[in-house]
């Protein structure tokens, strides 16, 4: 038997091998919605202005007394009169009444996704809450995998992944 030279290389080399990994996963992510409202509570405010105008004799400026722990300020009446008679005046007065203080814990009501009532304060979003309705999802691993999602109502959204990674290492 004659071997040749040529295939000497092949007997002493090791067996090729690898490892290789197969990942498999999935998920589903159901969300709904929160409600929210976000209140912002208007402070009283009083301006007055003018030209060729003067407080009146035994009166005073007009202007804000101080509210208590639960209601905001309120206005003091200003007196005023020209200044002098027969020439030209501008009086510009204005009053804005500032939101009455809550009590702690309370304003907004969410109740199953529900704001039922709102804070009565002068600036107030509100975001409506969603309503999971027939929200539902699943995966299987069968047929090469299944995802089956059904929408919910407003303010839902479902998300379903199914990942398959291979690796070869050396």
């Amino acid at each position: 038997m004659k071997w040749s030279l040529a295939a000497l290389p092949f007997i002493f080399v090791a067996p090729a091998h690898a490892d290789i990994i197969h990942k498999l996963s999935h998920s589903t992510q159901l969300t709904v919605d929160a409600a929210a409202s976000v209140a912002t509570r208007q402070g009283s405010s009083y301006s007055a202005s003018g030209s060729n105008i003067k407080v009146a004799t035994g009166g005073s400026f007009g202007g804000l007394t101080a509210g208590s722990a639960t209601a905001a300020a309120t206005m003091t009446d200003g007196t005023y009169e020209i200044n002098t008679a027969g020439q030209a005046y501008s009086f510009s007065e204005s009053y804005t009444q500032g939101d009455a203080i809550n009590s702690c814990c309370t304003g907004a009501t969410v109740a199953s996704g529900v704001v039922a009532s709102l804070p009565a304060y002068g600036s107030v979003t509100t975001y409506s809450g969603g309503v999971a309705g027939n929200l539902a999802g699943t995966i299987t691993s069968a047929n090469g995998g299944t995802i089956s999602l059904t929408a919910g109502g407003a303010g839902t959204s479902a998300v379903g992944q199914f990942t398959s990674e291979i690796s070869v290492m050396d």
